[in-house]
Order: structure tokens, then sequence, then C-alpha cells
């Protein structure tokens, strides 16, 4: 007969052990990470799939997911998910954890991510739920609390993705500087003090980094 397995569980914060993976494990995610992102988004200007305009933020995000995967090797330490549960920083039952629309989640335990938040420009202009998830969830740590980075996808739908960059410097009152890996693209990176919650050990100094999207002419429909 077949021993059945024995799950583990946890409730309680996690030990030193854990926090110490958690905050070593991508002190760097530019060449690990991010030029999967660019290369899965080649790969959708390539092919060109239908992107759903009733719920473009969802249906690109999921998208980019499988192409993102297949630029992978699938011998990296983690795996790309859409919709991971942050369950580090979720209020008490019965609220919901935090979603990030991405995350690149650590096999060795994949209570440890790193997160990527998606947002649809209509210009270079419209960025008040990004500047909000910024400052609300990354800065504050309810977002990426083990990891000293993240990104934001902005999906740009008009105008110039220099002039979003430059407008996101602007609406975040700091600079983005240019990433030296992807000089070609409409990639920067902030970098930022965060507010950590009292007795928490979560990183303060903060990498956001920032990549514009261009879907030029997609039309958003109701």
């Amino acid at each position: 007969m077949k021993a059945n397995p024995i799950w583990s569980s946890a409730i309680n914060a996690p030990d030193p052990s854990f926090s110490a993976l958690a905050c070593a494990w991508m002190q760097d995610p530019t060449h690990w990470l991010l030029g999967f992102i660019w290369t899965a988004y080649d790969n959708m200007c390539l092919t060109l799939p239908l992107i759903d305009t009733r719920d473009l933020e969802r249906s690109i995000t999921q998208l980019l997911e499988p192409r993102i995967d297949d630029a992978m090797t699938g011998f990296e330490p983690f795996y790309i998910q859409h919709g991971s549960f942050e369950r580090e920083t979720m209020a008490p039952a019965p609220a919901q954890p935090p979603a990030y629309d991405l995350a690149f989640v650590l096999r060795a335990d994949e209570r440890v991510m790193w997160p990527l938040e998606a947002k649809v420009l209509q210009t270079p202009n419209s960025l008040a739920d990004y500047e909000r998830d910024v400052r609300e969830q990354f800065l504050t740590c309810r977002y990426a609390p083990f990891s000293g980075s993240g990104a934001m996808l902005g999906y740009l739908l008009s105008g110039s993705s220099a002039d979003a960059l430059q407008n996101i410097a602007l609406k975040l009152g700091c600079r983005v500087d240019a990433v030296p890996s992807f000089s070609t693209r409409a990639h920067g990176i902030s970098n930022h003090r965060r507010t950590v919650p009292v007795g928490k050990k979560y990183p303060a100094d903060f990498g956001c980094h920032h990549l514009v999207l261009e879907y030029l002419g997609i039309v958003r429909h109701a």
C-alpha cells in the first residue's frame, strides 16, 4: 500500500533560515529575469496573438506568461506564474491574499517570489493606477516583502514609451535610470526606501524596474 505523504504547513512567521534564503535569492534580476520578459514581448510582436480588448491587462498578461516560459531553458531555479498569491502579507481571514499579475517563483521554496505588476497606460500621462501600485503596494512591503526589487509593466496603447518613462519619474518624484543591459529598450529603474512594518526584517532598499511595452493602436473596449 502506498504511504500517504506528510504535507507541510505554515501559519506563523518564517524562520530565520527562510528569511535569509528569501532575501538572498535574487540580488540582481537584470540578467536572470527581465530578459525573459523582453523576449516574450518580442515573440508577441512577431506572432500577433488575439488580445481581448474588453480586459486588456489580464489578456496581455495571460498571453505573456507562456511566452516567458518558452524563453526559459527549464533549468532555472524558478518558474513563471500568472496570479501568484502572496500569503506573507495577507490580512486575517476572511481577507484574500494579494495576487501578483506575474511572479517568478523559487522552486526551492515556493513562498519566495519576485513579482511583476502590470498596468494599461492609455497614454504616457495616464499613470494614476501605476503610481498607486508602486507607492501603496511595493513601497509598503505589501508586495515583494522578501525581495529588494520588483517590476512594473506598462502596456502602452498610444504615444511614446520614452515619454512614459519620463512621466513615471515625474509622477514618482524620483530618477528613473537607464539599465545598461537593456539600453535599446524602454526600461528603467528607480531606487526607493520602503516603509518596513514594525517587527519585520524585509529589505528596506527597493529597486523598481519599469518596462514599457508598446501595444500601440489597440483600443480598449468596455
